[in-house]
């Protein structure tokens, strides 16, 4: 696998653009659409919060045949909690994409985040979409991952290339996060494009292995968004011989391709979390099974005390195993063995007279690496998250203003 330039456009036969409809602040980019100029197998993953914008629910009913064309999106409004109107709005971004790229309504996933409860402003939207769908090209990637930032410092953009049966295959992915992440599916916003060849089922499988090492496994401040979604387009245009049994060697070569992109991403999130000066990585090992190991490391991602104190470079390691201990999780706390980075700071469940200074300069690292042997099995995880500073509060004590 080799990393290439571009993003959702780096594979065959993928267009995309993102316009300034108005709906943020001023001359900030803010509807973005992505086509495929073939249809598309497709598949989604999306929020389990039960408070759920219209976007999720059309989506996933536009998705339950496994085809999709066109993601449209918006930031600035999450079109959530807007009852039947909010549908609508919903409904209608999807016919005035299609209508524009010449597809199906159905063949359109639709996406929206910012400020919830509020209407959207049609007018706006519809002339957004309008200005997109005319500027389509592979040059628009870019604008695409600005328009659906929100608080976001930087866009967050990747794209690989890997070789299967001797043709070149490209996955390209954008996403946006930065507040209201939480291992809870989806975390964000994340749109893939591939133009492996691969059915349906193989391709769904794919996407939620992947989903599940990476955008699960993140969490900034243990908020679930109303509005989170992942999803992937694979437009087959690589000619590969298609991928329909998921024992193949292509589909570990590409699921592993796949993984590995939205892990680079799923990290950027969380070194972008709102106000975040550094990026943590937990890794749980000696484990009793998989998922007690996810369940620790997304426990301590997740410990605002943790975060605080790495924040403040206090190795104050009673907090991590405190909170590997609510995680839920079976384990025996009395054979647990914890790391700041290379400083060794309790055996056995119990502290160390350990280096205070070596411990500070590795809360200093970016990233932050905690380690915690349990001792207990042969298992693994690992999760990703980011300290929380002062800014956190600053930044969502006036989201709206």
């Amino acid at each position: 696998m080799k990393k290439i330039t571009g993003s959702i456009t780096a594979p065959q036969g993928f267009l995309a653009q993102g316009v300034c409809a108005d709906l943020k602040a001023k001359d900030k980019k803010d509807v973005a659409l992505i086509y495929s100029q073939v249809p598309c197998t497709a598949a989604g993953t999306f929020t389990t919060n039960r408070v759920r914008a219209a976007c999720v629910d059309i989506s996933r009913q536009h998705l339950e045949n496994g085809q999709a064309q066109a993601i449209v999106v918006n930031s600035g409004n999450a079109n959530a909690c807007t009852g039947e109107q909010g549908w609508n709005d919903t409904l209608q971004m999807a016919q005035i994409a299609a209508e524009e790229i010449g597809i199906a309504p159905q063949d359109v996933v639709v996406a929206s985040t910012g400020v919830i409860g509020v209407f959207m402003c049609m007018d706006k939207i519809e002339k957004g979409i309008r200005q997109a769908a005319a500027n389509l090209s592979q040059e628009g990637a870019h604008n695409a991952a600005l328009a659906i930032m929100t608080t976001d410092l930087v866009s967050k953009e990747m794209a690989v290339e890997i070789e299967l049966q001797g043709k070149p295959v490209r996955i390209g992915a954008i996403a946006k996060g930065s507040g209201m992440i939480h291992p809870n599916m989806a975390t964000m916003l994340a749109f893939f494009t591939t133009d492996v060849a691969i059915d349906s089922y193989c391709l769904k499988t794919a996407f939620q292995q992947a989903v599940q090492q990476s955008f699960n496994m993140v969490s900034v401040d243990r908020d679930t968004s109303t509005n989170d979604m992942a999803i992937i387009l694979a437009n087959g245009l690589a000619g590969n011989q298609l991928i329909d049994d998921i024992e193949s060697d292509d589909y570990r070569r590409f699921q592993e391709a796949l993984q590995e992109v939205a892990i680079s991403l799923a990290k950027m999130i969380a070194r972008d979390g709102e106000g975040a000066t550094r990026l943590i990585e937990v890794q749980v090992t000696g484990a009793p099974t998989q998922e007690s190991a996810r369940q620790i490391a997304r426990g301590i991602t997740a410990s605002n005390l943790t975060k605080a104190a790495i924040f403040g470079q206090d190795a104050n390691w009673g907090r991590i195993l405190a909170a590997a201990g609510y995680s839920g999780a079976q384990f025996d706390p009395n054979k647990v063995d914890i790391y700041l980075g290379a400083e060794k700071v309790a055996e056995n469940g119990m502290g160390l007279l350990f280096d205070e200074e070596r411990a500070r300069q590795e809360l200093e690292k970016d990233p932050v690496v905690i380690t915690l042997d349990l001792k207990s099995g042969a298992n693994s995880a690992v999760a990703w998250g980011c300290d929380l500073s002062y800014d956190y509060v600053k930044i969502n004590a006036s989201y709206r203003t």
